[in-house]
């Protein structure tokens, strides 16, 4: 019996790693140009990171995340909580006021996999730690608006606020009431919920439950004066920068430890997996877990499901990387002379292949055309004895003679001045 990968855990194989590497490429050029620094982080923390961080009474603590409980280690189901923790433990702040972070790599969590929605997923995760400038949190949106359009997926953004610990109280008081008249109609998750986390009964995928809430009243009505005018320059910031956006008051984030600004940019293409991104602000946060009073906003982008999207346009390539040159070596003396070749012109920075196998010349100008090769180089035992061989150009299937010179160092000299002004040409 084959043995294959565990429910919910994917193999990326080539053709697909291309787009995954896109992705990622355009990524780390945006988030340097906006001054972040990439930071790293293990896999493996401690249970109570999350239970602190997360909340204890959260879908992802109580049932997703995946913990070693004689160890009391889990494996990280985010990547905000792992990376505070290393800017506390590693005293970032004493090296800069304010850090601009970021890091890309698996988390997990045990949900029931669909499409886009995996128990081995793949984040971006951005934060600025030190900033409480609304005008940040507007950035930051824009920064993320900027990368997906970039990429060429189409999103909306919807933006909401939680409010801080001086206005949710009364808040919550309110919500409980209406949610008191309607208890017997929730489901058994919510109605749990309701006494530990009742914000977390906006934010149910039950339909039942979402028709229940239908009325429910808006945090943004409770706002105090502080988080009421921190959310309007959040607003006025996003227009400066032309971003557009939408309020959405059941926006709650499936994470305690938000305040203030939440959002999350929104596709229509992936049915029920319709975030593509989400984040906001979490004042307090880096407190809780030991570190200086500062305050810190961030947001995490799903590459599994940009990966989705890119594959659903038209046009999108998904093959393997292109190769520069391949040499078809015929004979025992041309393979003979071209395996140093091969080696020296890869030094050179150029990808080149070649074959080991002996075949014959049409089954290696397939194995270039698979490997998507610009170029060409055939060498037989006749051509090395003549002292020419034949490079052809696969896109305009153009054939030109060069001369073939025994010394390795000329011949990929050669064969780099030829390439480099046939592609000027």
């Amino acid at each position: 019996m084959k043995i294959k990968a565990l429910k919910g855990f994917k193999d990326i194989v080539p053709g697909e790693v291309e787009l995954w590497q896109r992705v990622e490429t355009v990524a780390r050029d945006i988030f340097t140009r906006f001054n972040f620094s990439e930071i790293r982080m293990p896999i493996l923390e401690k249970t109570e990171l999350f239970a602190r961080s997360i909340g204890e009474a959260t879908d992802i603590v109580e049932k997703e995340m995946y913990t070693f409980v004689d160890k009391q280690i889990t494996m990280r189901p985010e990547a905000t909580a792992s990376l505070l923790r290393a800017y506390v433990q590693h005293g970032l702040h004493v090296q800069k006021p304010i850090q601009r972070l970021f890091t890309i790599g698996p988390m997990f969590r045990h949900e029931r996999p669909q499409k886009g929605r995996l128990r081995q997923f793949h984040q971006m995760d951005v934060e600025v730690i030190g900033a409480s400038n609304p005008r940040v949190d507007a950035e930051l949106m824009a920064m993320g608006a900027m990368l997906l359009e970039e990429l060429g997926v189409t999103v909306t953004l919807e933006l909401n606020s939680l409010g801080c610990p001086a206005c949710r109280p009364g808040f919550r008081e309110t919500l409980l009431a209406f949610i008191e008249d309607r208890y017997g109609s929730l489901c058994d998750d919510c109605m749990r919920r309701s006494t530990t986390n009742p914000l977390r009964v906006l934010d149910c995928k039950n339909h039942s439950c979402r028709v229940q809430v239908e009325e429910a009243p808006s945090i943004q009505e409770h706002l105090c004066q502080e988080c009421s005018d921190h959310f309007s320059v959040v607003q006025a910031g996003l227009q400066q920068l032309g971003v557009s956006y939408s309020l959405n008051k059941f926006m709650v984030r499936g994470l305690d430890y938000y305040t203030r600004t939440t959002f999350e940019f929104i596709t229509g293409d992936l049915g029920a997996q319709a975030a593509v991104g989400a984040g906001g602000r979490y004042d307090g946060l880096i407190e809780q877990l030991g570190g200086p009073k500062v305050p810190g906003v961030g947001f995490a982008l799903g590459i599994e499901r940009l990966v989705l999207l890119l594959q659903q346009k038209d046009g999108v390539e998904t093959a393997q990387g292109e190769i520069d040159l391949f040499i078809a070596g015929l004979g025992e003396a041309a393979s003979e002379f071209v395996f140093p070749l091969v080696h020296a012109l890869r030094q050179k920075g150029l990808r080149a292949a070649m074959d080991y196998e002996g075949r014959s010349l049409k089954s290696q100008m397939k194995q270039a055309n698979k490997a998507g090769a610009r170029y060409v180089l055939i060498i037989g035992d006749n051509e090395l004895e003549q002292g020419q061989a034949v490079l052809r150009d696969m896109q305009s299937q153009e054939q030109a003679e060069i001369a073939i010179d025994q010394n390795i160092i000329e011949m990929t000299q050669l064969l780099l001045q030829r390439i480099a002004k046939t592609d000027t040409c």
